[in-house]
Order: C-alpha cells, then sequence, then structure tokens
C-alpha cells in the first residue's frame, strides 16, 4: 500500500495539482489583499468615504457592551446574527478580480504554449491509400500512351 501511494504522489499530475493549490492560496490572498487595501479605499474615495464593510445588517440581539455598534467584526465575534451584504460585495470584487487575472493567465500560456492539435494540423495528412493507388496506375497509363 505504500508503494502504491508513493506512485501515486510521485505521478506528475498529482504534484502539479499540489502546486497550483498552494499558489492559488497565496494569489488568493494577494487578491484579497488587492481588493481590501487598494481597490476598495479607491472605491470609498470615489464614492465619498463609502465603506462596504459597514454595511450590513443586525439579525439578533446585540449584547449591551455592543449597543449601537457599527464595527461588524465585533458583532460578528460576539456572535450576532448579522446579514454582512457590504463583505459579500468585497467577495465578489474578489472574485471578478481573480476571475480575470486567471483569465489573462490562461488566454496569455494558450498563445505562447501551441496546442498538440495545430502542431499536428500544420503536417500535411498522409494521402488514402486508394488515392495513392489511383495516381499510380495514372502514371502508368501515361507512360504507355
Amino acid at each position: 500500500m505504500l508503494k502504491e501511494f508513493k506512485a501515486f504522489i510521485a505521478r506528475g499530475n498529482v504534484l502539479d495539482l499540489a502546486v497550483a493549490v498552494i499558489i492559488g492560496a497565496a494569489f488568493g490572498r494577494i487578491v484579497t489583499s488587492l481588493t481590501d487595501d487598494i481597490i476598495m479605499p479607491v472605491i470609498g474615495w470615489i464614492t465619498g468615504g463609502l465603506d462596504f464593510s459597514s454595511y450590513f445588517v443586525v439579525l439578533g440581539k446585540v449584547p449591551a457592551a455592543l449597543a449601537g455598534s457599527s464595527d461588524y467584526a465585533a458583532l460578528k465575534k460576539a456572535g450576532v446574527s448579522v446579514w454582512g451584504y457590504g463583505a459579500f460585495i468585497t467577495a465578489t470584487v474578489n472574485f471578478v478580480i481573480l476571475a480575470f487575472i486567471i483569465f489573462l493567465l490562461v488566454r496569455l500560456v494558450n498563445r505562447i504554449v501551441p496546442r498538440p492539435e495545430e502542431t499536428l494540423t500544420n503536417e500535411p495528412s498522409p494521402e488514402p491509400a486508394d488515392v495513392t493507388l489511383l495516381r499510380e496506375i495514372r502514371d502508368e497509363l501515361k507512360k504507355r500512351a
């Protein structure tokens, strides 16, 4: 069983997938930071101080210590039921940015790395055997005439 597991792990696809997951997680944190620290503050500045993280609706009872609080993270940490649509907007922006960057990367790789089908289509396809035979017959008849 251990040998099978080693063979499974040593296959290229599994290692490639593991590397992709690790890089994807790190890249996700970069995109989250880009959204939270760069893009959303600019959007807030353009819209006159709009902060999406402060957009939420309290659905449950708020503890006395947090009464009147507008701190989404503190309310959530205290266990208050909060509908945080501002956090959802931020997560959606994160997703759109990440999806667009991945689209650009895939597009770039597709332009750089040729696909196997493209290399095969550039070569002339071999002639069918019956066509070759007919050409030989034609050429032989031309020689006799």
